[in-house]
């Protein structure tokens, strides 16, 4: 009983009055205590399906139905020992019965009874009517039958079948086959059973709706296609926009597509279409949300950035747009930036490039067409193949190559001592004052409107270091030429170069002196002092001076001694416009003489000493080295012997012994009270001084006197003391005696 109450009041059947009929009949059956018993195993609206148990001793089975709360007769039904099931029929559709079983022997007797309470089921309800809304369901009407709790509706196409149960009218079967046939039955349940199947009526699904494929190739259309529809004759198709603005629009139409144009760009439409059939009925609706291509944005503009080569693309927002993006060509380069915004930052341009600039709006339904081409130039790149030529001292050509999109160029040279000059151009060559030993660092900029190229390859060149050229000689002899000069920028190194158009003779160092040596004599040298430097090598621009060495050193040919005093040298005169200076040196001192020809007299020489003669040349140049020394040496002139004698008459004879040779002498005598000089008759050996004063201490000298020219001084000198006796010359004595006086004559 209760497998098959689950069964009848599946779902929606199940009530409270079902529960509490099924708890009535329990209790029947518990009640009973002879072991008989009896269940119901199907209800309809007028029957009951019963089976008992067999009871021992049976003949029959009498079986009674008794309405409760109706007016009514009870229902017999007899049946034998053999079966054990039976149907009371004729029953009062909704109505609970008594049901009872009794058992009986073949005489008549009770042998045992068992009893149970039974709803039947609902009256068998009648269809109104039965159609199709949708394409997969059939909606069905009819009158309310009492005492149903639900319905059971069935629709039958062929062997398949779909049932669904309702609580009331009007009811739906769902699942169903588009533009199909079906027989729809329905049945009413309550608590106690199901009716039989109500008459059936025939309904139609409608067809089925177009599945569409929608798209907006455009900003102001949409293109709107579908598959066939089986049983379509015909479509209809409408659209309006989402937000119930503007009309609507609708097209009829054999065919499987349609174009709606003059739309609104950006813009979300909704889109209604179904089918119908012969009969004109229309089948399902399918709806479809669709929004149109956007417009595409409007006055757009573009900012570069040279220092960074970017570029800010801007534009006014269009109607619908989810998102926009911006391209930028330049033939095979692209660069692509997208945004939500009304702005986009294209980075990483190249320089050197014009690009192409587009924005496109785009949304669910595809993209606008693009914007006008806007022109960005980009700034031109760094210029290459830099060079840096030095034409002449002083100038600097700095060129370089062409580049595209340049308008002009801007060259910056900037010196090592932080001073900086500039050239702008539209050609591809600048030029330059520059100074000696300076390091220059040289970059290139082109320019275009766009701003300022990137920074390319930052040059150095060094100039060729200054040259020396205060330098000046600080030494000069016959062989030797010492030059100096001040420190000049620049220079590691200097090299200084003698030319005297024979031969060459170098010195190189780093200090600022150098001493040229192995030169000729009485030479003029075309003398230049290059500096140096590793980087640049040589100034070979560095002016020269001519520097003539001191004149060759004389060749004493002969040395003759002319008198007692004097001696003549002559040379070999191998310079122009010398002065010869000859000098004999000698323990006696020095003696010289000086000539412009090749020849000079040495006078006033000692005699009797030994020298050494040397010569040499002197010019403005310098002096020359000496000649080699000619020794010489000179005639024991000089008296011996000297003494002085008292004459009478306050007189004194001064004696002496005489060398060999005629030699004249001259006497002179130096006191505090007077000088005194006699001179003998030649070949005399004595000289008297008369009128002498007493009491004095003389100087005498007996000197030479030589032929020529005067006497000689160098002789000797002795010192005596002349006394009184009353006022006449007394005694003579000898005091010592005096080294001579060295003298010179030139």
């Amino acid at each position: 009983m209760k497998a098959l109450s689950d069964k009848m009041f599946s779902g929606k059947g199940k009530s409270s009055v079902l529960t509490g009929f099924i708890l009535i009949s329990l209790e029947m059956i518990v009640s009973a205590n002879t072991g008989f018993s009896i269940s119901i195993y199907n209800v309809t609206s007028r029957n009951i399906y019963l089976r008992w148990s067999k009871f021992s001793g049976a003949f029959s089975y009498r079986i009674t139905a008794t309405p409760m709360n109706t007016v009514g007769h009870p229902l017999l039904a007899h049946f034998n020992d053999v079966p054990v099931i039976g149907i009371l029929t004729s029953l009062t559709p909704n109505t609970v019965h008594t049901v009872k079983v009794e058992a009986i022997d073949k005489n008549g007797i009770i042998l045992a009874e068992a009893q149970i309470m039974q709803l039947t089921a609902p009256e068998i309800p009648a269809i109104d009517q039965a159609y199709s809304k949708l394409s997969n369901s059939i909606t069905v009407e009819w009158a309310a039958v009492s005492g149903a709790t639900s319905y059971l509706l069935t629709a039958q196409d062929g062997e398949s079948f779909i049932e669904t149960i309702v609580i009331n009218s009007p009811g739906t079967v769902t699942g169903l086959k588009a533009a199909t046939l079906y027989k729809i039955t329905i049945i009413s349940i309550n608590s106690g059973g199901r009716s039989l199947p109500s008459p059936s009526k025939k309904a139609k699904t409608v067809l089925a709706a177009p599945v569409l494929s929608v798209s907006s190739p455009s900003y102001d259309s949409i293109v709107v296609s579908w598959g066939a529809v089986y049983m379509a004759v015909g479509f209809s198709v409408s659209i309006m926009r989402s937000d119930g603005l503007g009309s609507m629009m609708k097209e009829n139409t054999t065919h499987t597509s349609l174009v709606f144009t003059s739309l609104d760009p950006g813009t979300l439409y909704t889109i209604k279409a179904h089918a119908w059939n012969v009969n004109g009925i229309p089948g399902d609706d399918f709806t479809y949300n669709q929004i149109t291509s956007p417009h595409a944005p409007s006055d757009v503009q573009v900012a570069f950035d040279s220092g960074t080569l970017r570029a800010t693309v801007s534009w006014i927002p269009t109607e619908g747009t989810l998102n926009y993006s911006v391209t930028a060509s330049s033939g095979a380069s692209k660069l692509n930036c997208s945004t939500s915004s009304t702005s986009c930052t294209l980075s990483s341009l190249q320089c050197g490039f014009e690009y192409s600039v587009y924005v496109i709006a785009n949304n669910g339904a595809g993209s606008s067409k693009p914007t006008d081409a806007v022109s960005l130039k980009t700034v031109p790149c760094a210029p290459g193949s830099i060079t840096i030529e030095e034409d002449n001292p002083g100038k600097l050509s700095v060129s370089w190559s062409n580049v595209d999109l340049g308008d002009y160029y801007v060259v910056f040279v900037k010196s090592d001592d932080g001073l900086e000059v500039h050239c702008n151009t539209s050609h591809t060559q600048c030029h330059f004052q520059s100074d000696c030993g300076f390091t220059y660092f040289i970059s290139v900029f082109a320019y275009n409107k766009a701003g300022q190229s990137p920074l390319g390859d930052v040059l150095n060149y060094t100039t060729a270091p200054c040259c020396p050229s205060d330098f000046y000689p600080v030494f000069v002899s016959s062989d030797t030429v010492e030059i100096v000069w001040f420190p000049v920028r620049g220079a590691e190194m200097y090299e200084t170069k003698a030319v005297d158009g024979v031969g060459v003779v170098l010195c190189n160092t780093t200090a600022t002196i150098c001493i040229l040596s192995a030169l000729q004599c009485n030479t003029q040298y075309n003398i230049t002092v290059y500096s140096y430097s590793e980087i640049r090598g040589s100034n070979t621009s560095c002016v020269s001076k001519y520097v003539a060495t001191a004149p060759c050193s004389p060749e004493i040919k002969n040395v003759s001694q002319d008198d007692l005093s004097i001696i003549t040298v002559h040379w070999q005169a191998n310079n122009d416009e010398t002065i010869y200076t000859v000098t004999a040196r000698g323990e006696a001192g020095l003696w010289h003489c000086t000539s412009s020809g090749n020849s000079c007299s040495i006078t006033d020489l000692p005699c009797g000493s030994v020298f050494s003669v040397s010569a040499v040349a002197i010019t403005t140049a310098g002096q020359s080295l000496p000649s080699y020394s000619v020794p010489l040496e000179t005639g024991a002139c000089c008296p011996s012997g000297v003494k002085l004698y008292r004459l009478r008459n306050n007189g004194i004879r001064i004696y002496w012994r005489v060398s060999p040779g005629l030699i004249k002498y001259s006497t002179d005598l130096y006191g505090s009270k007077g000088n005194f000089t006699c001179t003998p008759t030649s070949g005399l050996s004595y000289c008297d001084v008369t009128k002498i004063p007493c009491g004095d201490v003389y100087t005498v000298v007996v000197s030479p006197v030589p032929e020529k020219g005067s006497k000689l001084a160098f002789c000797p000198k002795k010192m005596y003391s002349v006394t009184c006796s009353g006022s006449s010359v007394g005694m003579v004595i000898y005091r010592g005696k005096r080294s001579p006086e060295q003298h010179f004559s030139g």
